[in-house]
């Protein structure tokens, strides 16, 4: 199969020529052939995400276990028993990463607890 392509005559130097084609045999007039010149944008997905950080608190040897089970409930929504394991961790191991999230969650938190006179930090989880 080949397709031929002719001009009429009198249209050869319009602004709209017409174009005869003749597709196996038959012929094919198209009056509106025109170039449309596609613009392509390259768009650059930027996918940001968060590194996890852990809200840590630390042991010392000022505070007792009822006021940082009590910090931990209130700051940090823990049940009494999480916040009880919580705190037994902390004293035996010397430090306990309480919450897990990302740093913008963590940070208000991590304030309210040191402002209570408890050593916390944020960290970021290593990975």
């Amino acid at each position: 199969m080949f397709c031929t392509l002719s001009f009429s005559g009198h249209e050869k130097n319009s602004y709209y020529p017409q174009y005869f084609f003749t597709f196996a045999g038959m012929p094919i007039i198209r009056n509106d052939i025109q170039t449309d010149v596609l613009e392509q944008q390259d768009t650059d997905l930027l996918t940001m995400t968060e590194e996890p950080c852990n809200l840590v608190v630390w042991n010392d040897e000022v505070n007792t276990f009822e006021w940082v089970i009590e910090t931990l409930m209130d700051i940090c929504g823990h049940t009494h028993e999480q916040a009880e394991q919580c705190a037994y961790i902390i004293h035996f191991q010397g430090k306990y990463a309480v919450k897990n999230g990302s740093y913008d969650d963590l940070k208000p938190q991590c304030d309210a607890i040191t402002e209570r006179g408890i050593n916390a930090t944020v960290e970021v989880v290593a990975g």
